[in-house]
């Protein structure tokens, strides 16, 4: 239930910008297909352009987002933590958010500037701190939204 709820969080603290730049929003209900090898994957969270090229009828190209997140759990946090960032990045996503709750303190990390299927740049601050979500995102997020989901 805390994977859901700080997704929907996230949601909520990104509907301004998806307002402002008319961006759509995706907690849980669309599929990722990586650019290259069409692998499917599930965020927990994705920003995308409305005219996002899709792969099918639920399934938006990577290459096409502009942010992914992914929310750790028990069960998938070997996947969340070190698999999934370099298949973002290696499907050209621009920016990647980890919220983890596991971790001592709970902290968000930003990833961002894929190069050659590895993130180059990452910021990490424990929730309760704003962190700077880069191009072509350029919003800050306030991290204290996910402190209620401890």
């Amino acid at each position: 239930m805390t994977g859901y709820r700080a997704a929907m969080q996230l949601f909520r603290a990104f509907i301004p910008l998806i307002d402002e730049r008319g961006w759509e929003g995706f907690s849980g209900n669309v599929d990722v297909c990586i650019d290259g090898s069409r692998d499917p994957v599930e965020p927990d969270f994705v920003l995308a352009p409305k005219d996002c090229p899709r792969w099918g009828e639920r399934e938006l190209l990577s290459s096409g987002l502009m942010l992914v997140a992914e929310v750790v759990s028990k069960g998938s946090a070997e996947d969340d933590r070190n698999k999934k960032p370099a298949i973002y990045a290696g499907g050209g996503v621009p920016v990647m958010l980890l919220v983890d709750p596991l971790t001592r303190p709970a902290s968000v990390t930003v990833y961002s500037d894929p190069k050659e299927g590895q993130y180059q740049v990452t910021s990490t601050v424990p929730f309760g701190r704003e962190v700077h979500v880069p191009h072509p995102i350029g919003f800050t997020l306030d991290t204290s939204v996910f402190e209620e989901v401890l």
